[in-house]
């Protein structure tokens, strides 16, 4: 229980930092640009114009409203991918940093998390605004959008925490990743409806995270449907899960990051 106080005293301690940190990411990312801000609206909004013509019109996906069915998981993985994959390289590009000055070390990956979560919010506004326009009616029920991103956001920081441990070591998980991460895309029903996948391959989705939080924001935005208890256990032990192993993995291995980085 001591343990606990003095990790919550520390936190809060650097709570400015970790605010500054993504204030800076923020900024940094629009610094220059006309629109600044409404590209995390735009860039979804033109994504969807683009895949829903390719699809729906090339390859034939039978879907309805297929625009915000894209959307809304195209939404949820693109939080988990551009969260851990900045994850990944925030403790080299921190090397800098931690050699200088003490900074618990796990503020660099949740920042990168915390970051993304922003971005994701301003990315929402880009599905409440295209849903009426395709007759789809927002219900009460998307009022729930956060608890899949809560769950997405949890996971994400275990997984980034295990990718920003592994890669101080392991400079070659960098590339590999982002290999991986394409074929977890296209391995989730983020750009076709389930039935589209092939039966030899649907067992991936018993175990792949991303197909479940993906549903659980699905049902809530999009479906008017209120999930039910097992797909939030389900969307919970996930999330718990891989944030508990990413905090063992990198509590025991941060010491030795400045001998790498």
């Amino acid at each position: 229980m001591n343990l606990l106080i003095i990790r919550i005293k520390t936190f809060k301690k650097y709570s400015y930092l970790l605010f500054n940190f993504v204030k800076k990411d923020f900024f940094k990312k629009y610094r220059r640009s006309v629109l600044g801000v409404l590209w995390s609206v735009l860039n979804p909004l033109l994504m969807a114009a683009v895949v829903s013509t390719a699809f729906s019109r090339i390859f034939r996906i039978q879907t309805e409203h297929y625009p915000v069915y894209y959307l809304t998981g195209a939404l949820i993985f693109n939080f988990m991918s551009g969260a851990t994959s900045r994850s990944l390289l925030s403790m080299v590009e921190a090397s800098g940093l931690i050699k200088k000055v003490y900074v618990p070390k796990y503020i660099f990956p949740l920042e990168k998390c915390l970051f993304e979560l922003v971005t994701t919010v301003f990315s929402f506004l880009a599905v409440i605004l295209v849903m009426p326009l395709l007759g789809v009616a927002p219900s009460l029920s998307a009022l729930l959008f956060l608890v899949p991103i809560f769950y997405v956001l949890v996971f994400n920081i275990g997984l980034g925490m295990i990718l920003s441990a592994v890669n101080v070591f392991f400079r070659d998980i960098e590339h590999l990743y982002a290999v991986l991460t394409q074929a977890w895309l296209f391995l989730t029903p983020v750009l076709y409806p389930v039935d589209a996948l092939p039966e030899s391959a649907r067992w991936f989705l018993k175990i792949n995270p991303m197909y479940y939080f993906i549903d659980y924001f699905r049902r809530v935005v999009m479906y008017g449907q209120l999930p039910d208890l097992r797909l939030n256990v389900i969307c919970g032990v996930f999330s718990i899960l891989f944030f508990v192993v990413g905090l063992i993995i990198f509590k025991k291995t941060q010491d030795k990051f400045i001998l790498y980085v």
